[in-house]
């Protein structure tokens, strides 16, 4: 049995309307697994765009997305990252928690060991931003949840190889 694989692949398509829903359809007409979407224009002119995917499947199956969206019409390029070699991956977080008394200082120091920011606050709820890697973002949310009610809004996983390569 094959292993599932996760892996992150950066497009460059043009900028222009219907471009997302082709890419999101090929996914979707195959059954194949979105786990994180980004997508923001990357150039000065705003002509062309990255799209950001992170994946799961086989060998063989992240072998056909790769192929298959490189047949689609307004792609540049693509390029598994994950394949290629070192990358850095971040995802922006926003969390809410709803914590009273000693929940609510305990929250903050938390917070100090994470590098969160608070982005907000009321008198029984903060707002914290947090970028890192997916992992650190789930343990953060995962000890507030003990201090109180908790809501997320994650922006999803963008990533660039490291090193001197450029798309």
């Amino acid at each position: 049995m094959d292993i599932i694989e996760r892996h992150t692949i950066a497009v460059l398509v043009d900028n222009e309307p219907g471009v997302l829903a082709r890419v999101i359809g090929l996914f979707a007409g195959r059954g194949y697994n979105i786990e994180s979407l980004t997508v923001a224009p990357v150039t000065e002119d705003e002509s062309m765009s990255r799209i950001s995917i992170v994946t799961t499947g086989t060998p063989m199956i992240i072998e056909q997305i790769k192929a298959q969206l490189d047949r689609l019409v307004p792609i540049a390029s693509v390029h598994d990252l994950t394949a290629e070699g070192p990358h850095v991956e971040r995802e922006l977080a926003l969390v809410k928690v709803v914590a009273f008394g000693p929940s609510r200082r305990e929250s903050l120091r938390i917070a100090d060991v994470f590098r969160a920011h608070v982005a907000d606050t009321t008198i029984d709820s903060f707002v914290f931003s947090l970028t890192g890697r997916r992992d650190k973002i789930e343990s953060f949310v995962e000890l507030m949840r003990a201090l109180g009610d908790v809501e997320i809004a994650r922006s999803g996983v963008v990533a660039i190889a490291r090193g001197a390569k450029v798309l």
